[in-house]
């Protein structure tokens, strides 16, 4: 079936009003990660550490919180939500610019707990349609070039501004917030699915907790791989965007403040085509199939690049694109159409961010775990070192446990559709 001009007009309108509704929430994350906060220590840690982890912390409460309550979320008043959300995350950049340092690295974890809701909640406007995959991907790579834009902004600020890196993650917020309130209530103004949306997708619906048990039930070992995998990528990605500028200082290479999003302009422009394309796919198993694919090639251009490098053998700019670009092959699909198209091949009603939240939590559960045990165990690498060692171990773990979920879901696609034939 091919799309109608009124589906594209509506997946175009929802896919820059999403795109720019997250870009704008991640500058309220994301942005602090540019200063070096040097000259204090705390419980024996470097400060920075501590500020980073106790946002992460944070923000994966909130995940695990989240299971629950985006799952039976409903679909009313969301835009207040939002606003509600990013304005608490937003009061406690305030806080952190006003308590003197490092007392105030519990307003971090402020930060962090409301932001770890937004992306369900945005996400609960675009799924369910036969356009997802569309409309997913440009919400999907906004936090690709969002990371990159926000530490741009954030170094202009400093630069340009003289503002300190302690008020700077405030003022970015002052310069990011019009532009949220209006995109959010332009989500507001987003048609519903359709009928049409519906039969090929599903009935996107909140879950009861027997609902939820029942599907964890079903599908375990195959969820238990996907969110082996999720955790990989997820302590690549956070320890990647956390200490990309520390990465660049321990490299001796010098970098310009556009260099963030520059490289994650053309990273987010390589995903965009890519899972946008899967939307003229229309069979649900085999775009699930195909995603899983595109992951397996993720992770092995990330352990190609982490070799090459480590032997000398690329730049610190060809690096850090190489292995932007692979994480992101595995964690963009997470993020957009993967789960999407697993609740429509399989056939059940339910929604997206149940399974999307336990992937998530215990993903950030393991980048807490990955940046404390650098910490506590004292490890002698800079993080540049730090990051190609870990990128080397995630892409040998994460092709072999890719492969299993793919011949497990085969195996079990196979037999859903042999018990549907003998009821028929």
């Amino acid at each position: 079936m091919q799309f109608t001009r009124r589906e594209l007009g509506v997946a175009a309108f929802a896919a820059v009003t999403a795109f720019c509704a997250y870009t704008a929430i991640f500058s309220f994350r994301k942005a602090f990660n540019v200063g070096a906060f040097a000259g204090h220590t705390l419980w024996g840690m470097d400060y920075k550490i501590v500020l980073v982890v106790s946002q992460v912390f944070g923000y994966m409460l909130s995940k695990f919180y989240g299971i629950r309550f985006i799952a039976g979320m409903q679909r009313k008043n969301r835009h207040w939500l939002i606003l509600g959300l990013t304005g608490a995350a937003w009061l406690a950049w305030a806080l952190f610019a006003l308590v003197p340092p490092p007392y105030n690295w519990w307003c971090l974890f402020l930060n962090g707990f409301p932001l770890g809701m937004l992306w369900g909640v945005v996400f609960s406007y675009i799924e369910g349609r036969r356009t997802t995959d569309m409309i997913s991907a440009a919400l999907a790579v906004s936090f690709i070039f969002a990371s990159g834009l926000a530490k741009s902004v954030a170094q202009w600020v400093m630069e340009g501004w003289g503002i300190t890196e302690y008020g700077m993650p405030f003022v970015v917020g002052c310069v990011f917030m019009p532009v949220l309130i209006v995109f959010v209530l332009l989500l507001e103004k987003i048609p519903p699915p359709g009928p049409a949306d519906k039969e090929q997708r599903m009935e996107r619906l909140p879950m009861s907790a027997a609902e939820r048990r029942g599907l964890l039930v079903r599908f375990w070992p195959g969820i238990s791989l996907l969110v082996l995998i999720y955790v990989l990528v997820t302590i690549l990605r956070e320890v990647r965007d956390s200490f990309m500028a520390d990465m660049w200082r321990a490299s001796g290479e010098h970098f310009q403040p556009g260099v963030f999003a520059g490289t994650e302009s053309l990273i987010s422009l390589v995903i965009l085509v890519m899972i946008a394309a899967m939307s003229w796919l229309q069979h649900n198993f085999r775009a699930f199939f195909v995603t899983q694919w595109i992951m397996l090639a993720g992770f092995a251009l990330a352990l190609t690049g982490a070799m090459l490098f480590s032997a000398g053998q690329l730049g610190m700019y060809a690096w850090m694109l190489l292995a932007g670009l692979g994480l992101y092959m595995v964690y963009i699909p997470f993020n957009s159409l993967l789960f999407d198209r697993f609740i429509a091949a399989f056939r059940f009603t339910g929604n997206v961010g149940f399974l999307i939240y336990i992937a998530d939590s215990f993903g950030y559960l393991g980048s807490v775990g990955v940046m404390l045990a650098k910490t506590v165990f004292r490890l002698e690498l800079n993080w540049l070192d730090f990051y190609t060692g870990l990128v080397k171990i995630a892409g040998v773990t994460g092709l072999a446990g890719t492969a299993l979920s793919m011949y497990w879901f085969r195996k079990k696609y196979r037999e859903n559709t042999a018990g549907l034939q003998q009821r028929d």
